[in-house]
């Protein structure tokens, strides 16, 4: 990168840009003593903003870290537009799509990410709350329940996402039932990508992936009771049963319990107008609704191929149970505060993100994004076990955890 190839003489540089005013302010003599800090307080703004201080930011954060207080100037360093602009916006594109591109343009849930972040919102909320953030300026079209349009303008106007973000409620903006709304997992972006087609399982997996840090093969588990196990899974794939004992059961005798909070939700679209679903919106049964092939609330994906083995679980509501708080994956520290059960996808959601797993992933996708590598050895595992403790006692503020990895990293 830039700021760690390029020739590195503090002194010159800060003469170079800073020289006047620092003259004028006498500050000349503890600029060029401090060059140390000055260096660090320019690593560590570059890695949270992607560019440099302005020269008031610098001092000041120059002065934090001489005086022992480094966490302090890294975050002042999540003050700078481009913290949100870019490296949050960037942060999060990656959870929004099957691809995990991080090329799409802004949407409900990376601003909605980027909201939570700025004001330092229990993180857990992520996908549970019913919250929503948008935008405003001039010209900018209001948010959308069949298209993007609103967070597009937004960006291509260059926005100060900082400033503009406001925060509201996904059942006051799309009419989703309050008990309906589970964070991001309720946003039109995710479901155009995640509960579009299939069997709303898309939508289990890449949330674990993206939130939890585990694919489906981390935690497959055949010790599991099958017993909700849908009927589109055959029992014996190519004719081998063996097939489905040691592999299928695997993931699915924990995830279609869980998944089942999704029963009531569909994204719904002009398969032949419209085949890539950009004018779709997400539909929920309420009570009162019923989905007219099942006669109940369930959609009816959740019946697809029910002949493979139509002796296989049939979903008769959105009730789920957590299979995994027995076995192997009890270690991804389920919270026992929880009932490990209930209705839809708003509990489900409190029982993966209130797990030790969920907080741990958090903070590994900040510093692999702050420190531009995985955790390598003991000392980053240490740091990593550190930040995370430090992310559940300070109200799962991610904004902290931003500017923790940057003080960590701040000599690299």
């Amino acid at each position: 990168m830039w700021f760690s190839t390029r020739p590195q003489s503090v002194a010159w540089q800060i003469c170079r840009r800073f020289c006047v005013a620092a003259m004028w302010l006498g500050l000349l003599t503890p600029v060029a003593a401090s060059a140390d800090s000055i260096d660090q307080a320019k690593r560590i703004h570059d890695r949270i903003a992607g560019v440099p201080p302005d020269p008031a930011t610098l001092l000041d954060m120059r002065d934090d870290i001489d005086a022992g207080d480094a966490l302090a100037a890294a975050l002042t360093a999540t003050d700078a537009p481009e913290f949100y602009s870019v490296t949050l916006k960037n942060f999060a594109a990656p959870w929004t799509n099957r691809e995990r591109s991080v090329f799409v343009p802004l949407d409900d849930y990376i601003a909605t990410v980027i909201g939570m972040v700025r004001d330092d919102v229990d993180f857990r909320l992520l996908l549970s709350g019913d919250i929503l953030y948008t935008g405003s300026g001039s010209g900018i079209p209001s948010y959308s329940l069949d298209n993007n349009n609103h967070y597009e303008a937004l960006e291509a106007a260059g926005t100060d996402l900082q400033a503009n973000l406001q925060a509201t409620t996904q059942s006051a903006v799309t009419g989703l039932p309050t008990e309906a709304t589970a964070g991001i997992m309720t946003t039109r972006s995710a479901a155009k990508a995640f509960f579009i087609d299939g069997t709303n399982r898309a939508m289990f997996r890449f949330t674990m992936w993206n939130h939890l840090c585990l694919d489906m093969e981390q935690v497959r588990d055949i010790t599991r009771v099958p017993d909700r196990i849908r009927q589109d899974v055959s029992r014996s794939p190519g004719g081998d049963s063996r097939v489905f004992l040691n592999s299928c059961i695997g993931c699915h005798s924990g995830m279609d319990p869980l998944a089942q909070a999704f029963a009531y939700y569909d994204y719904e679209y002009d398969v032949v107008n419209d085949p890539d679903g950009q004018a779709g919106r997400i539909n929920y049964n309420a009570s009162g609704q019923t989905d007219p092939v099942t006669g109940t609330r369930v959609e009816e994906k959740y019946f697809n191929n029910a002949l493979n083995f139509e002796h296989g679980f049939a979903t008769p509501d959105d009730s789920w149970e957590n299979y995994w708080r027995d076995g192997p994956n009890k270690l991804l520290g389920w919270d026992n505060s929880l009932d490990g059960f209930g209705n839809g996808a708003k509990s489900m959601g409190q029982e993966l993100a209130h797990s030790q797993a969920f907080a741990r992933c958090q903070v590994t996708n900040v510093f692999e994004n702050v420190c531009l590598r995985p955790p390598q050895d003991g000392d980053d595992h240490q740091q990593i076990d550190a930040m995370t403790s430090s992310f559940q006692n300070n109200g799962y503020s991610l904004r902290r955890v931003f500017a923790e990895s940057a003080v960590y990293c701040m000599g690299e």
